[in-house]
């Protein structure tokens, strides 16, 4: 299987608020580094435990309004266009790190400055 498609399943199982599928394509030692790059999240019990607060990590009327992955060697980038309450248009990128066909690393790259004023 591709690694974008992989990536593409994680996306659409948090849509779907399928978390426990989403995490078996993680490995038990994985690190989430949230924006900022300052928030890490070591492990998967600890990210599944933080997906219950999904909603709390992402400004008021999240959506995603288009998703692109760029697959390169032992990684995935997701560019994500989105818009929120206060916002009708933004983007972000995440990079996805593989070890064989599980993911090891997720890092958000987001505008942090406007991330924080939609709070």
């Amino acid at each position: 299987m591709k690694l974008s498609n992989i990536v593409q399943r994680g996306w659409d199982a948090v849509g779907a608020g399928d978390f426990d599928t989403l995490i078996n394509d993680y490995t038990d030692d994985m690190t989430f580094i949230m924006p900022g790059q300052a928030d890490i999240l070591r492990g998967r019990r600890t990210f599944r435990k933080a997906l219950n607060n999904l909603g709390g990590m992402l400004p008021p009327g999240f959506e995603i309004t288009e998703l692109r992955q760029v697959e390169g060697e032992n990684e995935v980038v997701s560019i994500v266009e989105w818009k929120a309450n206060n916002i009708e248009f933004s983007a972000l990128a995440v990079l996805f790190r593989f070890e064989g066909d599980k993911i090891y690393e997720e890092r958000w790259f987001v505008d942090t400055e406007q991330w924080k004023r939609l709070f």
